[in-house]
C-alpha cells in the first residue's frame, strides 16, 4: 500500500508464501467456477480473488446482515409458537420441526442441547409409540360403541294362505281393474 491506494506486487518480488497463497486462491477460483451454472457464473466472472467470488454469492444466496437477522427472528418466532396442527401426525410434525432447526443452523443460529433430555430421534420414536396407542385406543372405543348399539329385530311370522284369500284378493283386483 502506497499512499493510501493498493499496488500490486510484481511476481518477481513474490515469496514463497505469497506463491502458496496464488496457488491457493487459483485453486479456490476453479473450485467456485467449477461449482457454478451459467447465470451464476456471469454473477461473479468479474471478481478478482475467490474472496470476492465467495462474497458475492454469499449476500445473493444468504442476503445482507440485516436480510438474515430477519430471517432468524422469523424462523426463532416459528420454533417458540411450535405446535401440531390439527389432523397433522407426529411424523408430518416431526418434518416441519426439523426443517425449521435446519434452517436455523444453516443461518448460524444454534440452540444448545440438554443432555439431560431425550435426542431428537427417540423423542420421535416415543411420540410414534404414543401416537399408535391412542390410535388402538381409540378404534377400541369406537369398536365398542358399535357393539353396545341394540340390534332391533322384528318377528315374522308365517301363515299358510288358503285359497279363499287368493280368490278374494283377486277379486277385489278385478273390481278395481
Amino acid at each position: 500500500v502506497q499512499e493510501g491506494i493498493k499496488t500490486l506486487k510484481p511476481r518477481s518480488s513474490y515469496t514463497d508464501d505469497d506463491r502458496k497463497k496464488v496457488q491457493l486462491n487459483a485453486k479456490v477460483n476453479h473450485v467456485i467456477i467449477c461449482a457454478l451454472n451459467s447465470n451464476e457464473f456471469n454473477r461473479v466472472s468479474s471478481c478478482a480473488t475467490a474472496k470476492e467470488m465467495w462474497d458475492r454469492l454469499e449476500v445473493t444466496y444468504e442476503g445482507t446482515n440485516q436480510v438474515k437477522e430477519a430471517k432468524i427472528n422469523m424462523l426463532v418466532r416459528e420454533y417458540e409458537m411450535f405446535s401440531m396442527k390439527e389432523n397433522e401426525n407426529i411424523s408430518g410434525m416431526f418434518f416441519r420441526f426439523t426443517n425449521i432447526i435446519n434452517s436455523l443452523q444453516s443461518l448460524n443460529k444454534c440452540y444448545t442441547n440438554n443432555l439431560n433430555t431425550l435426542p431428537l430421534e427417540e423423542l420421535l420414536g416415543s411420540l410414534m409409540t404414543h401416537e399408535m396407542t391412542i390410535k388402538n385406543h381409540e378404534d377400541d372405543e369406537e369398536q365398542d360403541k358399535k357393539k353396545k348399539k341394540k340390534v332391533i329385530a322384528f318377528k315374522s311370522s308365517t301363515a299358510d294362505s288358503s285359497d279363499e284369500d287368493c280368490h278374494d284378493e283377486m277379486a277385489l283386483i278385478t273390481r278395481r281393474f
